[in-house]
C-alpha cells in the first residue's frame, strides 16, 4: 500500500496515456473505453485525496522521484501541495464529463480520435500540475499543445484551422521565451550541481538581480499568454468560438489555469525579488483584464465568444489575488481557479447542448428558449450566477476574498476590481434575457429539452457549485498554508497612499 502511495501520481499520468495508445485497436468501443479510463483516473485522484494531509497543505506530498537524464540534472519528480492536488482533481473530474458530452457533438466514426486526444491531454495535465522538476514541467507544457491543436483543428467549427493555428503560434511563442529562462536555471544552482528541481532552487538561485528579473519575465510571458491576460489574450475568443464545447471546457476550465498555477508554483518561489519588482505592472494589467474582458463580453453576439471574454475578466481577478500581497486575496485566487472551472463547464456544456438543437450560436437569433428548454435555461442561469459571484454559489467567496484582500492593499485597484463585479451582472443577465426570456420563434417550438445523459453529466457540476458556495472551508483550510507562502513573497506589492500612511503611522 505504501508503494502505491509513492507512485500514485505517476500511475495517474501513465494510465490515460496507455488508454490513448490502445484506442486505435478498440475503435468499436472507443467511447466506452475512454470513459472507463477517465473514470479510473478520477478514482485514483480521489484515492490520492484520501492520502493527502490537508492540514499540511503547503507541504509537497505524494512525491515520486527518479533520475531521468542525470547528466543534465533532469529528473522525473512529481508531488503536489494542496493547490496542485485541487487542480489535478478538477482536471480529472472534468475529463469524463467532456467525453460524455462529446457523444452527441463528435460523429461516431471520429470518436476514437477525439477520445484518444482528450486522454493524452489528461496525461499531460496530470504531470504539469504535479511536476517538481522545471524541465519536466516545460516538456509537458509544450507537449500538451499537440493534442489541443488537433482537438481544435480537426473537430471544431468552420474556422477551426485558423483558430487552431493562432492558438498554436501564441502558445509556442510563449513557450520559446520561457525556454530561455528554463535553460538558464541550473547555471545558478545554489550548490553548483546541475538541477531543475523546484525544491532545490526555490529562493536560493545565485543569479544577479538583473538576470533573475529577465528569467522571471521569460516565465511570466508564457504564463500570461496561457492565463490569458491583457494584452496577450486575443487567441482565446477565436479559439473558443471554433472549438467544440468539450474542448473549450478543458482549454479554459483547466489548461488556462496552468498560467496562474505556474505564477504561484514557479514564478513566486523561484524569483521572489523579481516577482515583487514586477508586481505593479502585473497588477495594472490584471485590473485592465478585469474591465476590458467584462466590457467586451457585453458587446458579443456569439455565445461562445461571450463566455470566453468573461473568462479574461475572471483571470484578471485571479492574477490580482496572486500578486496583491494579501493572504486572504491569495486564498481567494486559488479558490477562484476551482470555482471558475466549474462555472465554465456549466456554461460551455449547456451552451453546446443549446447550439446543437438550434444550429446557431448567435444571441440575436435566439429568444424564448426557457419555454422550450426550461432545464437548459435553469442550468445556464445557475452557472452564470456562479460566475458572477451570487452568494451561495461557488464564485462568491473567492471573489469576495480577492476584493477584500485587494482593498486592504490598494484602494484604486480595489475600485477597478469592484467595477468589474458590477459589469459582470450586465454581461450575464442581458444575454440570459435575450436568449431565454420572451416568446420562442415558431421554428424553435418543437425542440427537446436536455436528455438524461446531458442532465447526468451537468448534475455533478451544479452540485459542486452549491457545495463550494456553501462550504468553502472544505478547500480553504488546505489552501491557507499555500497562500501564506504566496503572500510572503508578494507582500511587497504596492499599497495605496492611504494604506501606506496607515502602515507607517502604526
Amino acid at each position: 500500500m505504501h508503494s502505491m502511495n509513492a507512485h500514485i501520481l505517476t500511475i495517474m499520468a501513465v494510465l490515460p496515456l496507455l488508454g490513448a495508445g490502445l484506442l486505435p485497436w478498440l475503435r468499436s468501443y472507443a467511447r466506452e473505453t475512454g470513459l472507463g479510463v477517465s473514470l479510473a483516473t478520477l478514482g485514483l485522484g480521489v484515492w490520492a485525496l484520501t492520502r493527502f494531509d490537508m492540514s499540511q497543505g503547503a507541504q509537497v506530498q505524494l512525491t515520486d522521484t527518479y533520475q531521468w537524464i542525470p547528466s543534465l540534472g533532469i529528473s522525473w519528480a512529481l508531488g503536489v501541495n494542496a493547490l496542485g492536488l485541487l487542480m489535478l482533481l478538477l482536471a480529472v473530474a472534468l475529463v469524463p464529463l467532456v467525453l460524455l458530452a462529446s457523444w452527441g457533438e463528435v460523429p461516431a466514426d471520429r470518436q476514437g480520435g477525439f477520445t484518444a486526444l482528450v486522454l493524452a491531454l489528461e496525461a499531460f495535465m496530470v504531470v504539469i500540475f504535479s511536476a517538481r522538476d522545471v524541465f519536466l514541467f516545460y516538456v509537458c507544457f509544450e507537449a500538451m499543445l499537440i493534442p489541443v491543436y488537433f482537438l481544435i483543428g480537426r473537430f471544431g467549427g468552420p474556422g477551426r484551422q485558423r483558430a487552431a493555428l493562432k492558438f498554436l503560434l501564441y502558445s509556442l511563442a510563449g513557450g520559446l521565451v520561457m525556454l530561455v529562462g528554463v535553460v538558464a536555471l541550473p547555471f545558478y544552482s545554489p550548490t553548483g550541481d546541475l538541477t531543475f528541481t523546484v525544491d532545490a532552487l526555490a529562493g536560493r538561485l545565485t543569479a544577479p538581480t538583473g538576470t533573475a528579473r529577465w528569467m522571471f519575465i521569460s516565465f511570466m510571458v508564457a504564463f500570461a499568454i496561457k492565463a490569458p491576460m491583457f494584452p496577450v489574450h486575443t487567441w482565446l475568443p477565436d479559439t473558443a468560438e471554433q472549438a467544440t464545447p468539450g474542448t473549450s471546457v478543458l482549454l479554459i476550465g483547466v489548461l488556462d489555469k496552468i498560467g496562474t498555477y505556474g505564477m504561484i508554483s514557479l514564478c513566486l518561489p523561484l524569483f521572489p525579488e523579481a516577482s515583487r519588482w514586477a508586481a505593479p505592472v502585473v497588477l495594472l494589467l490584471a485590473a485592465i483584464s478585469i474591465i476590458w474582458g467584462a466590457l467586451l463580453a457585453i458587446g458579443q453576439d456569439d455565445l461562445y465568444r461571450l463566455i470566453s471574454f468573461t473568462s479574461i475578466s475572471h483571470f484578471g481577478f485571479i492574477v490580482m489575488g496572486i500578486f496583491i500581497g494579501s493572504q486572504v486575496a491569495a486564498t481567494g485566487a486559488m479558490l477562484y481557479m476551482v470555482a471558475h472551472g466549474l462555472s465554465i463547464a456549466g456554461l460551455y456544456l449547456t451552451t453546446g447542448f443549446l447550439v446543437r438543437r438550434t444550429g446557431t450560436t448567435r444571441i440575436s437569433e435566439l429568444g424564448g428558449m426557457a419555454r422550450v428548454m426550461p432545464v437548459a435555461a435553469g442550468t445556464f442561469l445557475v452557472s452564470g450566477l456562479a460566475s458572477i459571484a451570487l452568494p451561495g454559489l461557488s464564485g462568491f467567496v473567492p471573489e469576495w476574498m480577492v476584493l477584500t484582500g485587494t482593498f486592504s492593499r490598494s484602494v484604486p485597484l480595489g475600485v477597478a476590481a469592484a467595477a468589474g463585479v458590477v459589469i459582470a451582472a450586465v454581461y450575464i443577465m442581458l444575454p440570459y434575457q435575450r436568449v431565454f426570456t420572451g416568446a420562442p420563434a415558431p421554428q424553435r417550438v418543437g425542440l427537446t429539452d436536455l436528455d438524461l445523459r446531458e442532465k447526468t453529466l451537468l448534475a455533478p457540476v451544479l452540485v459542486a457549485m452549491f457545495v463550494l458556495g456553501l462550504a468553502p472551508f472544505l478547500l480553504t483550510d488546505g489552501l491557507n498554508p499555500v497562500s501564506e507562502q504566496v503572500a510572503a513573497v508578494s507582500s511587497a506589492a504596492p499599497a495605496s497612499p492611504t494604506t501606506a500612511s496607515e502602515g507607517s503611522s502604526k
